[in-house]
Protein backbone atom coordinates (compact mmCIF):
# COMPACT_ATOMS: atom_id res chain seq x y z
CA UNK A 1 0.00 0.00 0.00
CA UNK A 2 2.87 2.26 0.58
CA UNK A 3 3.90 2.19 -3.02
CA UNK A 4 0.35 3.73 -3.65
CA UNK A 5 1.71 7.17 -5.06
CA UNK A 6 -1.48 8.41 -4.05
CA UNK A 7 -0.45 8.20 -0.57
CA UNK A 8 2.84 9.99 -1.14
CA UNK A 9 0.46 12.68 -2.86
CA UNK A 10 -1.90 12.93 0.19
CA UNK A 11 1.07 13.09 2.57
CA UNK A 12 2.80 16.43 0.50
CA UNK A 13 -0.96 17.55 0.59
CA UNK A 14 -0.77 17.38 4.08
CA UNK A 15 2.32 18.90 4.87
CA UNK A 16 1.25 21.61 2.66
CA UNK A 17 -1.82 22.60 4.69
CA UNK A 18 1.03 21.71 7.49
CA UNK A 19 2.32 24.75 6.47
CA UNK A 20 -0.49 26.93 6.70
CA UNK A 21 -1.81 25.64 10.10
CA UNK A 22 1.25 27.01 11.68
CA UNK A 23 0.04 30.52 10.46
CA UNK A 24 -3.19 29.77 12.26
CA UNK A 25 -1.46 28.56 15.41
CA UNK A 26 1.13 31.62 15.22
CA UNK A 27 -1.72 34.72 14.64
CA UNK A 28 -5.20 33.25 16.09
CA UNK A 29 -3.86 33.95 19.59
CA UNK A 30 -2.47 37.57 18.42
CA UNK A 31 -6.03 38.03 16.95
CA UNK A 32 -4.03 38.68 13.19
CA UNK A 33 -5.39 38.02 9.88
CA UNK A 34 -4.53 34.50 8.63
CA UNK A 35 -4.29 35.36 4.97
CA UNK A 36 -2.22 38.74 5.10
CA UNK A 37 0.51 39.99 5.29
CA UNK A 38 2.73 37.15 4.18
CA UNK A 39 4.78 35.21 6.31
CA UNK A 40 7.85 36.94 7.74
CA UNK A 41 10.61 36.62 10.32
CA UNK A 42 9.69 38.32 13.68
CA UNK A 43 12.83 38.88 14.35
CA UNK A 44 14.36 40.94 11.41
CA UNK A 45 11.07 41.26 9.56
CA UNK A 46 12.50 39.13 6.28
CA UNK A 47 9.72 38.40 3.67
CA UNK A 48 9.72 34.80 3.16
CA UNK A 49 9.78 34.02 -0.41
CA UNK A 50 8.25 30.80 -2.03
CA UNK A 51 11.06 28.97 -2.20
CA UNK A 52 11.57 29.42 1.60
CA UNK A 53 7.74 28.08 2.20
CA UNK A 54 8.18 24.56 0.97
CA UNK A 55 7.24 22.51 3.69
CA UNK A 56 9.83 20.56 5.44
CA UNK A 57 12.17 20.89 2.81
CA UNK A 58 13.02 24.39 3.77
CA UNK A 59 13.33 24.06 7.24
CA UNK A 60 15.80 20.76 6.84
CA UNK A 61 17.53 23.20 3.69
CA UNK A 62 17.68 26.67 6.04
CA UNK A 63 19.25 24.30 9.14
CA UNK A 64 15.96 25.07 11.06
CA UNK A 65 17.08 29.26 11.17
CA UNK A 66 16.11 32.40 8.90
CA UNK A 67 17.80 33.09 5.78
CA UNK A 68 17.95 36.23 7.00
CA UNK A 69 19.27 36.49 10.34
CA UNK A 70 19.65 33.21 11.21
CA UNK A 71 17.37 33.06 14.00
CA UNK A 72 16.58 29.89 15.05
CA UNK A 73 12.77 28.76 13.79
CA UNK A 74 11.00 26.99 16.23
CA UNK A 75 10.85 23.15 15.54
CA UNK A 76 7.26 23.14 16.37
CA UNK A 77 6.68 24.19 12.54
CA UNK A 78 8.64 21.36 11.30
CA UNK A 79 6.52 19.19 13.38
CA UNK A 80 2.99 20.59 12.36
CA UNK A 81 4.27 20.14 8.84
CA UNK A 82 5.07 16.19 9.11
CA UNK A 83 2.00 15.67 11.17
CA UNK A 84 0.04 16.77 8.69
CA UNK A 85 1.32 14.99 5.76
CA UNK A 86 0.71 11.68 8.00
CA UNK A 87 -2.39 12.58 8.64
CA UNK A 88 -3.67 13.23 5.58
CA UNK A 89 -1.67 10.02 4.50
CA UNK A 90 -3.58 8.08 7.27
CA UNK A 91 -6.91 9.35 6.30
CA UNK A 92 -5.99 8.56 2.66
CA UNK A 93 -5.23 4.58 3.17
CA UNK A 94 -8.57 4.50 5.96
CA UNK A 95 -10.94 6.84 3.57
CA UNK A 96 -9.53 6.91 0.44
CA UNK A 97 -10.14 9.53 -1.98
CA UNK A 98 -14.08 11.11 -1.06
CA UNK A 99 -16.10 13.36 0.82
CA UNK A 100 -15.71 11.36 3.98
CA UNK A 101 -11.46 11.94 3.67
CA UNK A 102 -12.49 15.46 3.83
CA UNK A 103 -14.03 15.46 6.62
CA UNK A 104 -12.07 13.81 8.93
CA UNK A 105 -9.23 15.99 8.20
CA UNK A 106 -10.52 18.84 7.75
CA UNK A 107 -11.40 17.69 11.75
CA UNK A 108 -7.96 16.78 12.21
CA UNK A 109 -6.29 19.72 10.73
CA UNK A 110 -8.36 21.59 13.68
CA UNK A 111 -7.31 19.58 16.22
CA UNK A 112 -3.67 19.75 15.05
CA UNK A 113 -4.72 24.00 15.44
CA UNK A 114 -6.23 23.89 18.75
CA UNK A 115 -3.62 21.34 20.07
CA UNK A 116 -0.81 23.83 19.54
CA UNK A 117 -2.20 26.98 20.55
CA UNK A 118 -3.08 25.18 23.60
CA UNK A 119 0.43 24.10 24.32
CA UNK A 120 1.63 27.62 23.46
CA UNK A 121 -0.90 29.85 25.31
CA UNK A 122 -2.93 27.68 27.33
CA UNK A 123 -6.02 28.83 25.62
CA UNK A 124 -8.04 27.55 22.88
CA UNK A 125 -9.48 29.97 20.85
CA UNK A 126 -13.40 30.38 20.16
CA UNK A 127 -12.83 31.35 16.74
CA UNK A 128 -11.93 27.57 15.54
CA UNK A 129 -13.95 25.43 18.43
CA UNK A 130 -17.42 27.43 18.34
CA UNK A 131 -17.60 27.21 14.52
CA UNK A 132 -16.25 23.99 14.53
CA UNK A 133 -19.26 23.16 16.56
CA UNK A 134 -21.84 24.17 13.54
CA UNK A 135 -19.39 23.11 11.08
CA UNK A 136 -19.02 19.27 12.04
CA UNK A 137 -22.25 19.00 13.07
CA UNK A 138 -23.68 20.27 9.28
CA UNK A 139 -20.45 17.73 8.00
CA UNK A 140 -22.05 14.62 10.44
CA UNK A 141 -25.78 14.45 9.25
CA UNK A 142 -25.05 15.67 5.85
CA UNK A 143 -22.45 13.87 4.37
CA UNK A 144 -21.41 11.15 7.23
CA UNK A 145 -24.82 10.29 7.33
CA UNK A 146 -24.97 10.43 10.97
CA UNK A 147 -28.43 10.82 12.55
CA UNK A 148 -28.54 14.32 13.59
CA UNK A 149 -30.23 13.12 16.91
CA UNK A 150 -27.08 11.24 17.63
CA UNK A 151 -24.79 14.31 16.71
CA UNK A 152 -27.40 16.94 19.00
CA UNK A 153 -26.38 14.24 22.08
CA UNK A 154 -23.02 14.60 21.33
CA UNK A 155 -22.51 18.05 21.38
CA UNK A 156 -24.46 17.71 24.74
CA UNK A 157 -22.77 14.89 26.14
CA UNK A 158 -19.24 16.61 24.99
CA UNK A 159 -20.16 20.31 26.49
CA UNK A 160 -22.50 18.99 29.08
CA UNK A 161 -20.33 16.19 30.83
CA UNK A 162 -17.30 18.50 31.06
CA UNK A 163 -19.15 21.64 32.40
CA UNK A 164 -20.49 19.48 34.90
CA UNK A 165 -16.94 18.58 35.91
CA UNK A 166 -16.06 21.90 36.00
CA UNK A 167 -19.01 22.70 38.05
CA UNK A 168 -18.73 20.40 40.90
CA UNK A 169 -14.49 21.18 41.19
CA UNK A 170 -15.20 24.92 41.98
CA UNK A 171 -18.20 24.38 43.83
CA UNK A 172 -15.43 21.84 45.91
CA UNK A 173 -12.09 23.79 46.03
CA UNK A 174 -14.09 27.16 45.19
CA UNK A 175 -11.26 27.32 42.10
CA UNK A 176 -11.41 27.47 38.50
CA UNK A 177 -10.63 24.00 36.74
CA UNK A 178 -11.37 23.00 33.80
CA UNK A 179 -11.47 25.74 31.57
CA UNK A 180 -14.86 26.59 28.44
CA UNK A 181 -12.41 26.31 25.56
CA UNK A 182 -12.10 22.46 26.77
CA UNK A 183 -16.04 22.38 27.20
CA UNK A 184 -16.57 23.68 23.95
CA UNK A 185 -13.73 21.68 21.67
CA UNK A 186 -15.50 18.63 23.51
CA UNK A 187 -18.61 19.68 21.93
CA UNK A 188 -17.24 20.11 18.82
CA UNK A 189 -15.56 16.11 19.05
CA UNK A 190 -19.64 15.37 20.30
CA UNK A 191 -20.80 16.62 16.91
CA UNK A 192 -18.83 15.06 14.74
CA UNK A 193 -17.98 11.75 16.76
CA UNK A 194 -21.24 11.58 18.66
CA UNK A 195 -21.62 10.71 22.52
CA UNK A 196 -19.87 6.97 21.96
CA UNK A 197 -16.62 9.19 20.42
CA UNK A 198 -16.67 11.86 23.15
CA UNK A 199 -16.97 8.59 26.19
CA UNK A 200 -14.30 7.27 24.16
CA UNK A 201 -12.13 10.39 24.11
CA UNK A 202 -12.93 11.62 27.47
CA UNK A 203 -11.43 7.87 29.00
CA UNK A 204 -8.30 8.00 26.89
CA UNK A 205 -7.36 11.89 27.69
CA UNK A 206 -7.75 11.17 30.98
CA UNK A 207 -5.54 8.26 31.07
CA UNK A 208 -3.12 9.38 28.92
CA UNK A 209 -3.38 13.02 30.64
CA UNK A 210 -3.14 11.32 34.16
CA UNK A 211 0.26 9.42 32.61
CA UNK A 212 1.85 12.23 31.37
CA UNK A 213 0.84 14.54 34.10
CA UNK A 214 2.28 12.14 36.46
CA UNK A 215 5.34 11.50 34.38
CA UNK A 216 6.12 15.36 34.24
CA UNK A 217 5.64 15.79 37.85
CA UNK A 218 7.52 12.83 38.78
CA UNK A 219 10.71 14.23 36.54
CA UNK A 220 10.34 17.67 36.95
CA UNK A 221 9.78 17.44 40.84
CA UNK A 222 6.81 19.72 40.46
CA UNK A 223 4.13 19.45 42.92
CA UNK A 224 0.36 18.28 42.35
CA UNK A 225 -0.62 21.80 41.27
CA UNK A 226 1.11 21.19 37.90
CA UNK A 227 -0.77 23.08 35.15
CA UNK A 228 -1.13 20.38 32.28
CA UNK A 229 -3.51 21.87 29.18
CA UNK A 230 -6.31 19.20 28.74
CA UNK A 231 -6.43 20.37 24.99
CA UNK A 232 -3.63 18.53 23.49
CA UNK A 233 -5.22 14.97 25.04
CA UNK A 234 -8.82 15.48 24.43
CA UNK A 235 -7.34 15.77 21.00
CA UNK A 236 -5.31 12.41 21.42
CA UNK A 237 -8.58 10.59 22.47
CA UNK A 238 -10.67 11.99 19.51
CA UNK A 239 -7.89 10.74 17.06
CA UNK A 240 -7.91 7.01 18.67
CA UNK A 241 -11.14 7.13 18.20
CA UNK A 242 -11.42 7.87 14.44
CA UNK A 243 -8.43 5.91 13.25
CA UNK A 244 -8.48 2.71 16.44
CA UNK A 245 -12.18 3.37 18.12
CA UNK A 246 -14.52 0.60 16.49
CA UNK A 247 -11.69 -1.90 16.88
CA UNK A 248 -10.88 -0.55 20.43
CA UNK A 249 -14.19 -0.79 21.92
CA UNK A 250 -14.89 -4.57 20.15
CA UNK A 251 -11.48 -5.78 21.76
CA UNK A 252 -12.62 -4.86 25.10
CA UNK A 253 -15.80 -6.00 25.34
CA UNK A 254 -14.63 -9.43 23.64
CA UNK A 255 -11.69 -9.19 26.62
CA UNK A 256 -14.58 -8.29 29.52
CA UNK A 257 -16.80 -11.04 28.10
CA UNK A 258 -14.26 -13.97 28.77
Amino acid sequence: MIHDPLVWISFVFGACIGSFLNVCIYRLPESKSIVYPGSACPVCGYRLKSYDNIPILSYVLLQGKCRSCKTVIPVRYLIVELLGGLFAAAVYLKYHISLEAIVYFTFIAALLVITFIDLDHRIIPDVVSLPGIGVFFMAAVFILSVPAKESLVGILAGGGSLYLVALCYKLLTRKEGMGGGDIKLLAMIGALLGWQGVAFTIFVSSATGTLVGLTVMIATRKNMKLAVPFGPFLAIGALTFIFFGPQMILWYFNFMSR
